[in-house]
C-alpha cells in the first residue's frame, strides 16, 4: 500500500521575513517578486520608508519579524501604519535549525516559515494601551531607581553612626525626611531633631535622640545631600508619570462610573489611590481592586499590560499559558519528566505572583485556598497556582463584565469540605464500604 506523503500547504503567499538589527534590516521577499529578494537596509528612518515602500512594490502583505531588543518597535509601528500584518515571533522559536546562523539565511528562513503559516504572532494591545503600557513601564523604571537613592540615604545615615533606621520603619516618611533635611540645614541638636517626629511614631523621643548622635563627617554629609537630591528628582518625575498616567486613562474611560464600590478591609486609601481606582474602573468596566489581592498598582498592571480586550486569548487556559503561570508538559515515552511552569519574563505574571504572596493571612476565599496549595505544595509551586486562579477570575470579569463577590474563607472551607466527602463516599463504595457520620454510629 503506497503511503501518500504529507507536503506543506502555503498559507501566506505574499510573506516577507525581516531580520531586525541595531544598525541595518535584512529583508527577504518571495523569490519571484524582485530580481534580488533579500535586501539590506539602514535603521535610518528614510530607509525604512524605502523598505515599506518596496515591501509594498513587491505585492507583500504578511511581515514576520524577530523581537530583537527594542530596535523592532520603529519598524512595526511604521509597517503597521502602512497596512502591513506584522508578526512579532519569538526568537527562540525560528533559531531551532542548524548551521542558520547569517542575516542572510536568517531573513529567508523567517520568510520561508512565514509563507507556510508555521509561525504565530506575540500579542501585543492596540495603540491606546500600548502608550498606557510605556508610562507604567516608565513608572516602575523610576521606582526602583528611587529606591536606590533611599538606600544611599541610608548608607549615608549610617556611616556616621546615625541609626534613625532602626527606630523609625520608613526613612522617607515625613519624620525621617523632616529630620534628614534639618540635619542637611546646618542643624546637630539631637533633641531639636526628635522634636520633629510625628505623634504617629511609636518610637519615644528618647530613642530617637539617642539614634541621632552621630559623627556628622563632611564627606558623609556631602554624600546624604547629593541622595535627597537625586531622590527628591525622582519623585518629582514620578509625580509627573503619575500625572501622565491619570490623562490616559481618561482617554481610555468606555463606561461612567459615579463612585465604585467600597473598598475591601483594611487601611482607608489616599485620595490619588482613589482617584486612580476610578479611573481604572471606567476604562476597565469592572472592578478588578474587588478580587482579595489586586491593589490598585496591580490593576493598573494588568490594564497596561494587556488592556481590556482578551479576545486573541481563546479562554482562560490560553491566558494563563501565556502568562507562564500552567503546569508544563514535558513528557517522555508516556512518562512526565517535569511539570514546572515556562521560565517567562512577564511583566504581568510577576505581578500576580506578588499579589498571590500577600493572601497568606487573608480571610477570603483566596487566602483560604492559598492557604490550602502552601499545604499540599513548595512555597514556589503554591504562589504560583494561587496566581493561576488570579489569572482566570481576571479574565472571566475582563471578557464577561460580571464583577467579582467574595464568598469568604468560610464558605470555601465548606465547599471543600463537601467535594472532600464526596469523593471518600465514592471511594468506599467502589471497594464495598460505606462511610457512616460518628454520630449516626
Amino acid at each position: 500500500m503506497a503511503v501518500r506523503k504529507r507536503v506543506l500547504e502555503v498559507a501566506y503567499p505574499n510573506a516577507a521575513g525581516i531580520d531586525v538589527g541595531a544598525k541595518s534590516h535584512f529583508v527577504a521577499v518571495p523569490a519571484d517578486r524582485a530580481e534580488t529578494s533579500v535586501r539590506e537596509f539602514t535603521s535610518f528612518t528614510d530607509d525604512l520608508n524605502r523598505l515599506a515602500d518596496w515591501l509594498q512594490a513587491c505585492g507583500v502583505d504578511v511581515v514576520a519579524m524577530e523581537s530583537t531588543g527594542v530596535y523592532w518597535i520603529p519598524l512595526y509601528e511604521l509597517l503597521s501604519s502602512r497596512g502591513f500584518v506584522v508578526h512579532l515571533v519569538n526568537a527562540r522559536h525560528v533559531k531551532n535549525v542548524s548551521g542558520r546562523k547569517s542575516d542572510v539565511l536568517d531573513c529567508q528562513w523567517l520568510q520561508q516559515l512565514m509563507s507556510y503559516g508555521l509561525l504565530s504572532g506575540a500579542f501585543r494591545p492596540e495603540d491606546a494601551i500600548c502608550h498606557l503600557r510605556a508610562l507604567s513601564r516608565q513608572q516602575q523604571m523610576l521606582t526602583r531607581y528611587q529606591s536606590r537613592h533611599v538606600q544611599h540615604i541610608q548608607k549615608a545615615l549610617a556611616q556616621m553612626n546615625v541609626q534613625l533606621h532602626n527606630v523609625i520603619s520608613d526613612i522617607t516618611g515625613e519624620t525621617g525626611l523632616r529630620i534628614v533635611r534639618a540635619v542637611l540645614a546646618g542643624e546637630r541638636n539631637a533633641t531639636k531633631l526628635a522634636a520633629l517626629r510625628h505623634r504617629g511614631i511609636l518610637a519615644s523621643e528618647e530613642d530617637i535622640v539617642r539614634s541621632l548622635q552621630g559623627n556628622w563627617r563632611d564627606e558623609h554629609l556631602f554624600a546624604l545631600r547629593q541622595a535627597v537630591t537625586l531622590y527628591d528628582a525622582y519623585t518629582q518625575a514620578l509625580q509627573d508619570c503619575e500625572v501622565a498616567i491619570a490623562q490616559q486613562l481618561d482617554k481610555l474611560s468606555r463606561v461612567t462610573v459615579d463612585e465604585p464600590a467600597a473598598p475591601k478591609r483594611g487601611r482607608k486609601p489616599s485620595s490619588q489611590s482613589h482617584r486612580l481606582r476610578l479611573a481604572l474602573h471606567r476604562a476597565v468596566g469592572v472592578d478588578l481592586t474587588r478580587i482579595d489581592g489586586i491593589d490598585v498598582s496591580t490593576a493598573l498592571k494588568v490594564l497596561a499590560e494587556v488592556g481590556f480586550d482578551l479576545s486573541r486569548f481563546k479562554s482562560a487556559k490560553h491566558f494563563a499559558s501565556w502568562l507562564g503561570l500552567c503546569p508544563g508538559t514535558k513528557i517522555s515515552g508516556g512518562k512526565v519528566l517535569s511539570g514546572a511552569s515556562k521560565r517567562t519574563a512577564n511583566r504581568l505574571a510577576q505581578a500576580l505572583r506578588m499579589a498571590a504572596m500577600t493572601l497568606r493571612r487573608s480571610q477570603s476565599a483566596l487566602g483560604a485556598y492559598h492557604r490550602r496549595m502552601l499545604g499540599r505544595l513548595d512555597k514556589a509551586k503554591a504562589i504560583t497556582a494561587t496566581a493561576h486562579k488570579l489569572a482566570r477570575l481576571i479574565y472571566t470579569m475582563l471578557t464577561k463584565g460580571t464583577a467579582y463577590v467574595d464568598q469568604g474563607q468560610t464558605y470555601y472551607e465548606e465547599r471543600y469540605r463537601e467535594r472532600v466527602v464526596n469523593h471518600l463516599h465514592k471511594k468506599a463504595a467502589s471497594m464495598g464500604f460505606a462511610l457512616v457520620p460518628i454520630t449516626a454510629a
